[in-house]
């Protein structure tokens, strides 16, 4: 019994690809990041609304735990443009094969540039991140995220937001 037992570790350990794997069916694998592409928009509470691209790019370092975002979003609006950049600490939750929420936090920078004076702020963001893959393999699919922003700036600016777009997984 314990040469059987030698004999398959050993056949194991010198053909590990082809002891586990199944023919003809690739693994399913998570991707190693999801690139979001998409537009943006933004609602001062104090009154002014902006809008424009948004960009970003997420990344499981721990599974079903932790995902990183970093992002940028230029705003646009008469007199003003905003570049906001942040980095999200997001939990997820699988809901379907199809479907993902995510719960996220985190930092951000601003510099905005109004009627030619440039300020920059750090400002603290929350964000609700639903995710919807049409197919379970999860190569392609869309978001919608609703988010919160609070600035530690002069004024403690506070805006409401919405980010929506592509998602396309990275292999």
């Amino acid at each position: 019994m314990t040469a059987t037992k030698t004999v398959f570790l050993a056949s194991l350990l010198l053909c590990p690809g082809r002891a586990l794997a199944q023919p003809g069916e690739p693994p399913d694998r998570e991707p190693a990041a999801v690139l979001e592409l998409g537009g943006a928009a933004a609602w001062n509470v104090k009154g002014g609304s902006s809008f424009g691209p948004n960009a970003a790019v997420e990344f499981t370092p721990i599974e079903n735990w932790l995902e990183i975002e970093a992002g940028v979003t230029p705003l646009f609006r008469k007199h003003s443009t905003e570049w906001d950049t942040d980095l999200l600490f997001k939990k997820p939750w699988t809901l379907s094969k199809k479907v993902e929420f995510m719960f996220g936090v985190g930092p951000e920078w601003a510099h905005t540039r109004q009627f030619g004076i440039a300020t920059n702020s750090l400002a603290g963001e929350c964000v609700l991140d639903f995710m919807f893959w049409p197919s379970a393999k999860h190569r392609f699919g869309w978001y919608l995220e609703p988010g919160y922003d609070y600035s530690f700036g002069r004024g403690h600016e506070q805006s409401l937001g919405i980010a929506a777009g592509l998602l396309i997984a990275i292999p």
